[in-house]
């Protein structure tokens, strides 16, 4: 089974551009939310991230995210830590996904997949990129935020002339008509590679 991966700085688009590889019938795993919910279900998360942020940790039984997001806002190594809990997780659980997929090749959406060496994992890499003035606009829009945390969140991805300068296609998504043109392409390129 062939592992693409997709990434992108945060605001970049890599939903809209999952979005159209899975209407070419693609296989589709988004892995923050898988995260999410393993964040949610897994008593062997729950317990450690309780025992890393204390019982405001979970609210109800559920993840307390913007008690969780103002902690590592201010001191970023409780993230170190935090993903060091998940992500051993969620690579599991990839890897179970994968097992059950019969396309020829599936896709991997990561926001951090560079950052977290995941890309040596993939077969191929596309990276989504789009100006930051557009991407700060879009999250300011989606996510109800400030520029201040997405300056913060930003700050710690990496660039994305470094990103693309690692990865295999690259997809520029300033216009949703060029992402499905762009999208269309790559997977083609990437069916000629398989053959």
């Amino acid at each position: 089974m062939i592992i693409v991966g997709l990434t992108g700085g945060i605001g970049s688009g890599k939903t809209t551009v999952a979005k159209q590889f899975k209407s070419l019938g693609v296989p589709v795993y988004i892995a923050d939310e898988e995260a999410k919910k393993l964040m949610n279900r897994s008593k062997v998360i729950k317990r450690k991230l309780i025992r890393l942020f204390g019982e405001k940790a979970y609210v109800n039984d559920t993840l307390n995210r913007p008690f969780l997001a103002d902690i590592i806002f201010n001191d970023t190594s409780y993230l170190e830590k935090m993903n060091a809990i998940v992500h051993p997780k969620v690579a599991k659980h990839f890897e179970r996904w994968v097992s059950k997929q019969e396309a020829s090749y599936v896709i991997k959406e990561v926001a951090i997949l560079f950052e977290n060496g995941g890309h040596k994992q993939c077969d191929y890499v596309i990276t989504v990129v789009a100006p930051k003035e557009v991407r700060v606009e879009r999250l300011l829009l989606r996510d109800n935020t400030s520029r201040e945390k997405i300056a913060a969140i930003m700050k710690n991805q990496w660039t994305d002339e470094d990103k693309v300068k690692l990865s295999d296609f690259v997809v520029e998504n300033i216009e949703l008509q060029d992402v499905e043109n762009q999208a269309s392409k790559i997977h083609k390129k990437l069916l000629e590679k398989l053959k």
